[in-house]
């Protein structure tokens, strides 16, 4: 099977734990056939406008979901929940770049990151699955916000906005949050969870990485100047000013320069 048909196969499967399944079984097939030197086959596929999804969580608009104060066993479920919720948000996002863009000639790198990004989110959402049963809970058993694939729909025929706005903007925020995330749990002495965020917030660099390379990769194919191509995508599709504060060392560690963001932001 050619891997843009793997990806739209992952985005068609609802349930979080046989998404992920399937997505690390087509991320090792494809890291063994790399590593044996093929160039498999990329094809072409039919993805969905929305990726398929389990019954639970109820899906509520951003206003509408509950905010807990992560002080108490019940606000750091709410937590690691709202943490699971994006990281299968992220799978199918990888899938889609993939499945998506296939009109577009790319190097086979370009798949070789995503693929390995995919792989990996599917470890993340796993990871926080197995902290909230732990803790007595499961993915599902919350509400989460709807608006996750918001920015998979705007930039659904522009491969630069999808590559500027979720992994430099929606992406680099996670390396933003992710420290303060891990000493509410660290603080509670619940280790699992701050293991798993450790792991999620080392490897999450990289994909802002990937979407870095690749962005300033298409602005060098069209001549375009990375920096004002990057804000005059954010403007066009991500709703609102970036919010600060920014992880300076981690965002440059991933190739985004303070002037990147900082004109963005809702200091500026």
């Amino acid at each position: 099977m050619p891997l843009a048909e793997r990806a739209e196969a992952v985005l068609r499967t609802a349930d979080g734990r046989e998404k992920t399944a399937l997505s690390r079984r087509f991320a090792a097939e494809w890291q063994a056939a790399r590593e044996a030197g093929e160039t498999p086959a990329i094809g072409r596929a039919d993805p969905p406008a929305h990726p398929a999804r389990p019954a639970r969580p109820a899906l509520l608009s951003p206003r509408d979901v509950p905010r807990r104060r992560t002080g108490s066993p019940e606000g750091r479920i709410a937590l690691l929940h709202a943490v699971a919720h994006i990281e299968l948000n992220a799978v199918d996002l990888h899938w889609d770049i993939i499945a998506r863009f296939t009109d577009i000639k790319m190097p086979i790198g370009f798949y070789d990151d995503w693929v390995k990004a995919a792989d990996e989110e599917s470890k993340h959402f796993n990871l926080m699955c197995d902290c909230l049963e732990v803790l007595g809970s499961h993915y599902g058993a919350l509400p989460a916000h709807s608006g996750m694939w918001r920015a998979a729909e705007d930039t659904r025929t522009d491969l630069m906005g999808r590559l500027a706005v979720v992994p430099m903007v929606l992406e680099a925020r996670g390396l933003d949050v992710t420290p303060g995330m891990i000493d509410v749990f660290r603080k509670a002495g619940e280790d699992g969870a701050v293991a798993a965020l450790e792991t999620i917030y080392a490897e999450e660099v990289a994909h802002v990485a990937y979407g870095s390379k690749w962005f300033h990769f298409l602005c060098g194919r069209h001549e375009f100047d990375p920096k004002e191509q990057f804000h005059a995508l954010v403007r066009r599709y991500f709703h609102g000013p970036l919010k600060p504060p920014f992880n300076v060392e981690k965002r440059a560690e991933a190739g985004i320069p303070p002037d990147f963001y900082w004109p963005l932001s809702e200091t500026a």
